[in-house]
């Protein structure tokens, strides 16, 4: 990855602010980074070290909470594990499904698994939580599961429920951990109580800088599991794993996070979920493109259409008028180390029918009722981010319990 040096990359952000017709001067504020850009060849993931779990899962029967991204090397964690003689029973899957083609929010039901016989049970359908008959006959589950590390990418969520159902029924649960790419700052509004749902479920930033193990150990060291019980949990760490590298993921852990420009820019783009503007659903470019049909007098467009991964985008063939941010992951979000509010800002200044700019999930999205109204009240950036400092620092102390690897602080 080619990083410019100080001056020229805030010429080059100030530049592009000011291309998307953007206030440049009101929202620069450079914050200077030399992170390490990472693969998977320079660390080790969980599931990669097999010689300190293979014997804790021999002579037990095993189930997997696993998707497209749980593989060692180029094999699946499941042909690796029946090929190592251990038993498996079953498969858990998440949104997006056990291969991860499943568009976003669509239910999936239980299956078999075509390559390998096992039973595949969905965590993303009727029930998020295993019943405990999925669980009979279970010594231990593993968890293998690339995250992004934003508190509404749901697979966080199908975590917590499947540590929860282990605690009830007393059975281990080992997780393979994974490094996290968004895992170098924190940022956004900490979730309050009463917007609790399966798009956030614990008091935690959007952007939370732990990996799987880190959260799940919060999770239990909090009691924040149903009725506080505890997770017989077990973890097997990233070797050579820092928070302040930036992983760059070998398989896109959903069908819209395609490619890093799109895991830079989601804790941003994630909240016009909640809104009446595209995230380019349908396009080829998901989570790099905004924009609206209300929206007018922009020269990018773009039509959103039926593909793989997503049937039914918002305003299927209609053309939408925004903004292309496919280069301003490089240039904007890596530098600062922050969520981007100002585009909330600006398309809801844009919109011809903002009374309605907004939808019934956005609150759950943002974790609070109050930044809708601040962006309705035309609150500045500064004010915002002000109004969630108290939140930050308090979950900033919990968090540092429960790190397990070197920090970006």
């Amino acid at each position: 990855m080619h990083f410019y040096n100080k001056t020229m990359r805030q010429i080059i952000i100030i530049v592009f602010v000011l291309l998307c017709g953007y206030n440049a001067e009101a929202q620069i504020r450079y914050v200077d980074t030399s992170a390490k850009t990472i693969t998977d060849d320079s660390i080790r993931n969980g599931a990669e070290r097999t010689e300190l779990y293979f014997p804790v899962l021999k002579g037990k029967n095993v189930a997997i909470v696993a998707n497209q991204t749980s593989k060692i090397g180029k094999v699946s964690l499941v042909d690796s594990l029946l090929n190592a003689g251990i038993t498996i029973k079953k498969i858990f899957c998440p949104e997006h499904g056990f291969r991860g083609k499943t568009e976003a929010g669509k239910n999936i039901s239980n299956s078999v698994d075509s390559i390998t016989g096992l039973p595949i049970v969905s965590l993303y359908g009727k029930h998020y939580k295993p019943k405990n008959a999925d669980l009979k006959g279970i010594d231990i589950v593993v968890y293998d599961i690339q995250d992004v590390g934003v508190r509404f990418y749901t697979y966080i969520s199908t975590m917590t429920y499947v540590m929860e159902a282990c605690a009830e029924n007393n059975i281990e649960f080992l997780i393979l951990d994974r490094p996290n790419p968004n895992g170098y700052y924190i940022d956004g509004p900490v979730l309050e109580k009463e917007f609790t749902s399966f798009a956030g479920l614990h008091p935690v930033p959007i952007v939370y800088g732990l990996t799987a193990a880190e959260y799940a150990c919060m999770v239990n060291g909090e009691g924040w599991l149903k009725n506080g019980v505890k997770c017989n949990l077990r973890y097997i760490t990233v070797d050579d794993y820092n928070h302040s590298y930036m992983y760059i993921l070998p398989i896109p852990p959903s069908p819209n996070l395609p490619n890093m420009d799109a895991v830079y820019l989601y804790p941003s783009l994630g909240l016009f979920e909640g809104t009446k503007i595209s995230v380019g659903r349908g396009t080829e470019k998901p989570f790099q493109v905004i924009g609206s049909p209300f929206i007018k007098n922009k020269k990018f467009s773009f039509t959103p259409q039926s593909v793989a991964g997503c049937a039914n985008p918002p305003y299927k063939g209609e053309k939408c008028y925004g903004y292309d941010l496919t280069n301003f992951s490089e240039i904007y979000v890596k530098s600062l180390r922050q969520i981007y509010i100002y585009w909330l800002q600006a398309t809801y200044k844009e919109m011809n029918d903002s009374l309605n700019f907004f939808n019934n999930y956005f609150n759950n999205l943002a974790g609070n009722a109050v930044l809708k109204e601040q962006i309705i009240s035309g609150k500045s950036e500064e004010e915002i981010r002000e109004s969630w400092k108290s939140g930050l620092d308090a979950y900033k102390a919990i968090r540092k319990k429960y790190i397990l690897y070197p920090d970006f602080e």
